[in-house]
């Protein structure tokens, strides 16, 4: 069942967040830096190309110019310029997402990432308006990169399971929480030195992520609406969509009037497996039925014997 389960969790695997985010960040960057150097073959001076192309993708903190260009709100979470951190950012968005997926489903890292990443862009913009020093660097200030929307998935996954072990060949496994900090000490200490604006990002973005996880705790799931407006879109390309509505439970139980005269255990069939082991995937454990998890556990000691 864990096999399975990780299958689907897999890089191939039907709506997987984290494999849709590492793409749509490896595109738009190879795209950025196959233009640059298309203008670097016309004319020797960079500026050209900063000026005509990147800059229209970062986020200014000026909001007269952001006024000329408000989709940088968005693709700047997406762009970036250095070949070292971007890879950086990719490789922990894969470790951390991989385990935020693990732990709370599919449908979380997605709006987590957006979220964040608007969330942090608020501040850093507030802060360049309201404090003095930041004030007068206002003009040549912008945000680009993926640092606060990482930054808060990995905080999110730690409050999740801040015992999560990774490597459990070394001494039963690491903590999770050794993981994050190291990941906190690299990510601050790459900053440029006077850089508070991205400061204020990704401390933001952090707080951002742990009261995310925390408002999930409690039941109220921020990225709800989001995944059904995702779905509402999705399904305006799908063929299939509107030949089934049809709940699990009602594909494979009759419906049946007055009071059933015996206890009804639900079949255990392979296409019924799949489909829970999709929901926590896409979901999570937690939002299983005590149906659902009987019939995980019946399937689990069936397998046993």
């Amino acid at each position: 069942m864990t096999d399975k389960y990780h299958k689907r969790n897999g890089p191939g695997q039907d709506g997987n967040g984290l494999m849709k985010l590492v793409i749509f960040n490896a595109v738009l960057f190879v795209i950025l830096k196959f233009i640059y150097v298309i203008y670097l073959s016309v004319s020797p001076n960079p500026g050209e190309f900063y000026k005509n192309v990147f800059d229209w993708f970062a986020m200014p903190a000026n909001l007269h110019v952001l006024g000329s260009r408000p989709w940088a709100i968005l693709t700047y979470m997406f762009t970036d310029e250095h070949v070292f951190r971007f890879i950086a950012n990719m490789f922990w968005l894969w470790a951390f997402g991989y385990i935020l997926q693990d732990l709370a489903g599919n449908r979380k890292l997605i709006p987590l990432y957006v979220f964040a990443g608007l969330f942090s862009a608020a501040f850093y913009i507030i802060a360049y308006h309201v404090f003095p020093k930041l004030n007068g660097q206002i003009s040549t200030a912008f945000l680009a990169g993926a640092n606060p929307s990482v930054m808060a998935i990995a905080i999110a996954a730690t409050a999740i399971a801040s015992d999560y072990r990774i490597f459990p060949m070394i001494n039963g496994g690491i903590p999770l929480w050794i993981l994050t900090a190291v990941y906190i000490l690299i990510s601050f200490s790459s900053i440029a030195y006077g850089d508070a604006g991205a400061y204020i990002a990704n401390i933001s973005a952090a707080f951002f992520g742990f009261m995310f996880i925390q408002q999930m705790k409690k039941g109220n799931d921020w990225s709800a609406w989001i995944n059904v407006f995702f779905d509402w879109l999705a399904d305006l390309f799908n063929p299939d969509t509107g030949k089934d509505h049809r709940s699990p439970k009602e594909q494979f139980f009759y419906k049946v009037s007055g009071t059933q005269p015996f206890k009804k255990i639900p079949n255990i069939t392979q296409k019924r497996i799949d489909d829970i082991l999709d929901k926590i995937n896409q979901e999570g454990y937690r939002y299983l039925t005590d149906e659902e998890k009987e019939i995980l556990k019946r399937a689990a000691d069936k397998e046993d014997l």
